[in-house]
């Protein structure tokens, strides 16, 4: 990640209540008058990390980070209640309005791509731009895909690990038997689990396995939010219909856009990148070569770097 911006810290941060149950965690950095970026991590259920503020140019952008409900720094910390990707939506718009923002670009990863382009359809008057790494449509195949039977035929070494949690009876439908075992009242048995579901995917982040991330998702406190809230919105299948983010996306062509996506991505297969590209020509899209599907690669960090530089000059 040496190519990052330097290292800064937020300029003010924000506890804001978004309903009588959560609170949500808020930072700026950058420059305060600045173009508006916000940051939509991944997970769902990952929460922000320091060095993704270093994506902007902090002279150019006034860059907005928030927790989303259930992890990070929000609060209640793996809450399931009033957790959907419609709250979440509305909780964008709310923090819009509550830093008196008109319009801002929208950068999100992995899920955060999922949810930026779900809040671009909802409210297209509120972005001026969207850079979108590691494209998830949120679609059952792309869900079973690294749930069930894909990405398994690749790592059979690390799946037998995911797999071994779960009786064997139940492993027909591993989403639904680990959702059985996040929910239930067994707490040591719950962090067994979720630490297994997020080793997973920390794992087979990265084009070679990286250790420094597949520590990040194994830290127990992140592994409860991402395993507990990702397997909770697959279950009800992101609360969008079949196909949803390509059927509206006639809403969001006009938004100038970047797409980032590494070639050898086996969570979210490139497939989903190009198949988004067709439907919105007007969005440059950027497969890169040498990268899997973490933001934290080479490949992928220079491309989304060129992107927020490229987006400022175009939007001055």
């Amino acid at each position: 990640m040496s190519n990052l911006f330097n290292s800064i810290g937020p300029f003010v941060s924000h506890h804001l209540q978004v309903d009588d149950l959560h609170t949500l965690y808020i930072e700026e950095c950058g420059n305060p008058s600045g173009l508006p970026v916000v940051f939509l991590h991944g997970g769902p259920g990952a929460g922000c990390a320091p060095f993704h503020r270093r994506y902007f140019d902090p002279d150019i952008y006034r860059i907005i980070l928030f927790d989303q409900r259930g992890c990070g720094k929000s609060t209640p910390h793996a809450c399931l209640e009033k957790n959907t990707s419609w709250d979440l939506v509305s909780d964008i718009e709310t923090i819009r309005h509550h830093l008196k923002i008109d319009k801002w670009v929208v950068f999100g990863g992995s899920w955060g791509s999922t949810l930026g382009l779900l809040y671009a359809q909802t409210h297209p008057d509120s972005v001026s731009g969207l850079i979108l790494r590691g494209i998830f449509l949120a679609r059952n195949k792309d869900v079973q895909w690294f749930y069930q039977q894909g990405t398994s035929r690749l790592f059979p070494d690390y799946w037998e690990k995911f797999i071994k949690p779960i009786p064997e009876s139940e492993r027909g439908d591993m989403v639904q038997a680990y959702s059985k075992q996040l929910t239930g009242d067994d707490e040591m048995q719950q962090l067994r689990a979720a630490k297994a579901w997020s080793i997973w995917e920390g794992m087979t982040a990265t084009l070679e396995t990286d250790k420094s991330v597949v520590e990040s998702f194994a830290n127990p406190h992140s592994a409860l939010s991402i395993a507990r809230i990702e397997c909770h919105y697959f279950m009800h299948d992101c609360w969008l219909k079949p196909d949803q983010l390509i059927n509206d996306i006639q809403a969001i062509r006009h938004i100038p856009g970047y797409i980032v996506h590494g070639r050898y991505d086996v969570i979210c297969p490139v497939e989903q990148a190009w198949e988004l590209s067709k439907a919105w020509p007007e969005a440059e899209l950027s497969i890169v070569s040498d990268a899997g599907h973490a933001v934290v690669e080479r490949g992928i960090t220079q491309e989304l770097l060129r992107a927020t530089r490229e987006m400022s000059e175009k939007l001055e």
